[in-house]
């Protein structure tokens, strides 16, 4: 009996070493997989998703509804600064994986090394840029006056803490290219906890509204990308992390701006779409702005298994376009977004029902809780559309074919999101609707990823990303 138990005992103790090891994802079910992988990775989403939430309630119980639209208009802005080091994020999360996937110790050292340094470099330049034009930006979206200041000092807040947020997303990013999932998650976690309480203590028991929140992100941020490092530092079997792995090669360096620039453009793009939007939003009112705060925080949640498939699916297809198993990347690639598009009806469906009761958390303006519904609805059924973008943009980009889903990207948000808006504005105003129908802004988001899910279809198809794997 007491043999029975410490066998019991080493066994429970070696499936927790598991769970926080690397994983090798060339070899069983695709399928089984690609979810187990997600699942961390969608908690983890989940977390993330609260930094957010939390930040929009406590705002918005405790400060206003103006408060609460002034952290909305921020975000656009927050999101075109992040450019630089989205760019490095995705480079070397395909580089670690691919050469995780095929073995190659030395090659995976120096990408490690080299994503940390460029990563430095990028947050200075982050910082520095982001105190200059903040304001600018600010005026550039037409903010109302009565928010720009509760704006500016949000945005300028993290930007001086940017290194966190950088550290953590870069980190996380590797040791998900490395198959582990769920060390990430932890420190998530950690760092959502953290966040929760700073804000409580920070915005309600200290007054420090808007800046209290920021100040509250940038913290537990930190925080969670401490963590990383450390668990990386012990990684001494899967990689070396010594300083002359720190030097930036021309190869790696090359091959993740090479990998990494399409998306960071990618992102730059929507973000001035974002911020041209904004613009258009931002002529509405207050009540708009704070209802597309709003819709934004359900719609981060609902867009979670996408976000969380979509990066399952670069990791996996990393991995085994790394192993040459290209058979298997199309079979992994057709099971997880269908797993992704029945997962998306399901919240699609409950968003519909319960809507209503999840506008309600953020605010008691019962006329803001109707008009966000409202525009909810029109963007629900999109997010089955998302599935699919999410979860064969991430087979292409694990491949290492980033260029096809920055020009669908570009495509559908330059060419036809934005105009669209704006002609949907122009084409409804009348003397009581000056602006325009404030629909327009969420018709044309709808239009925009219905497309998108088509052309990434069509492409992924076309199986050009099978020709863009790195050299061994």
């Amino acid at each position: 009996m007491e043999q029975q138990m410490n066998e019991n005992g080493i066994k429970k103790k070696f499936n927790l070493a598991a769970l926080f090891a690397p994983t090798d994802m060339t070899e069983g079910s695709p399928g089984k997989r690609i979810v187990a992988f997600a699942i961390p990775m969608l908690i983890g989403n989940i977390a993330q998703q609260l930094y957010n939430t939390v930040d929009s309630i406590v705002v918005g119980r405790y400060v206003g509804d103006n408060a609460l639209a002034a952290v909305g208009s921020a975000s656009p802005i927050l999101n075109l600064l992040l450019v630089l080091f989205v760019g490095i994020s995705v480079g070397a999360s395909i580089m670690v994986s691919q050469y995780f996937g095929a073995k190659q110790r030395e090659e995976l050292s120096g990408s490690i090394g080299c994503s940390i340094t460029l990563t430095a470099i990028s947050s200075v330049i982050i910082m520095i840029l982001a105190l200059l034009v903040v304001r600018p930006l600010l005026r550039l979206l037409n903010t109302p006056d009565s928010i720009m200041d509760w704006c500016a000092s949000y945005l300028i807040i993290l930007f001086v803490g940017i290194a966190g947020m950088s550290y953590y997303n870069i980190l996380s990013g590797i040791l998900r290219g490395l198959g582990d999932s769920v060390s990430a998650l932890v420190y998530l976690l950690v760092a959502t906890v953290l966040n929760i309480i700073l804000d409580i203590l920070f915005v309600a028991v200290f007054d420090m509204g808007v800046a209290g929140v920021a100040l509250a992100t940038a913290i537990a941020q930190a925080v969670s990308a401490v963590m990383c490092i450390f668990k990386l530092a012990r990684m001494k079997d899967i990689f070396d992390l010594k300083l002359h792995y720190l030097k930036p090669e021309k190869k790696h360096s090359a091959d993740m701006i090479r990998l990494g620039l399409p998306s960071g453009f990618t992102q730059a793009i929507f973000s001035m779409a974002m911020i041209i939007v904004q613009s258009l939003t931002n002529s509405f009112g207050e009540m708009f702005i704070a209802a597309n705060v709003i819709i934004m925080r359900v719609d981060g949640f609902a867009m979670m298994p996408n976000f969380s498939f979509g990066t399952a699916m670069t990791t996996y297809a990393g991995q085994n376009v790394g192993a040459r198993k290209y058979d298997r990347v199309e079979k992994g690639a057709r099971e997880g977004t269908i797993i992704a598009a029945v997962i998306s009806a399901v919240i699609t469906s409950l968003i519909l029902i319960f809507g209503k009761y999840l506008m309600g958390i953020f605010t008691e303006t019962k006329e803001l809780v109707e008009l966000s519904m409202h525009l909810m609805q029109i963007l629900a059924v999109g997010y089955i559309a998302m599935a699919v973008t999410q979860c064969l943009s991430g087979v292409m980009r694990g491949a290492g074919d980033t260029m096809t889903p920055m020009w669908i990207s570009l495509i559908t948000t330059v060419a036809i999101r934005v105009p669209l808006a704006y002609g949907i504005a122009w084409m409804t105003r009348t003397p009581e609707l000056p602006n325009g129908r404030n629909e327009c802004v969420f018709i044309s988001l709808l239009c925009s990823w219905v497309l998108g899910a088509v052309m990434t279809y069509f492409f992924y198809r076309k199986g050009a990303w099978k020709k863009k794997a790195l050299e061994s």
